[in-house]
């Protein structure tokens, strides 16, 4: 058995600030400084025998302070990385809901659908990252892996994980900045989710779930909840 511990990256500029992050190389908030600090309390003493990540800053940063208590050569693997947004990348939510109202919808309620011009098909992305944490479990065998990426790219991957198509994705639920999901492979790839999306490393008062469904009940602003942002 190889076991791979996933996590989402910590908030970052596009979470605070309400813009399609994807693949823009944004810097992490001040409240992802203080979700790392908890998250690396939380990974201190797992096994891990290999760290990859993204090869977004975001992402990088998050993978450094799982490693603070490890000291493992932090491998970059390129295919981990947020979906391409295209001419979404760094538009405004709010701005992207007049301009493009097909594909948003798409986004929320059809997203296998989701077609960015110039960027990434979510069907692109649910096969990429199959393709790469699969990669990654066959040159780890029986080996503890922990993984660095992003909400889309993570729910993608636990999409296929489950053994659903993409066309099931919004069957699998959000996972919050710093979220851990752990999966456990067989010598043939065949996937077991054990744990998904749980960030109870958090306080409320950290999460940016938590903090973005309070804000869409007291202000109703775009449902856009615990995406990539």
């Amino acid at each position: 058995m190889t076991r791979i511990i996933l996590v989402r990256h910590c908030e970052a500029q596009g979470n605070t600030e309400g813009f399609f992050q994807g693949c823009i190389d944004s810097d992490i908030s001040g409240n992802g400084k203080t979700q790392l600090e908890l998250l690396s309390v939380r990974c201190r003493n797992m096994p891990f025998d290999a760290i990859y990540s993204s090869p977004l800053k975001r992402a990088r940063i998050t993978a450094e302070a799982i490693n603070r208590y490890h000291h493992l050569p932090i491998q970059i693997e390129p295919r981990l990385h947020e979906i391409d947004g295209g001419e979404y990348e760094g538009r405004l939510w709010d701005e992207l809901t007049r301009i493009y109202p097909e594909e948003l919808q798409n986004w929320y309620f059809r997203p296998f659908d989701f077609a960015p011009k110039g960027g990434e098909t979510m069907r692109m992305v649910y096969t990429r990252m199959w393709d790469a944490v699969t990669d990654i479990v066959k040159a780890n065998q029986e080996k503890t892996i922990c993984i660095v990426s992003h909400g889309c790219a993570i729910r993608n991957f636990l999409c296929h994980a489950l053994h659903k198509s993409v066309e099931e994705i919004n069957d699998v639920g959000w996972g919050d900045n710093t979220a851990i999901s752990i999966i456990d492979f067989s010598a043939d790839l065949q996937s077991n989710v054990v744990m998904m999306n749980d960030a109870s490393h958090l306080t409320p008062e950290l999460s940016v779930y938590a903090q973005q469904k309070w804000r869409m009940a007291e202000n109703q602003v775009n449902p856009a909840v615990g995406e990539d942002r």
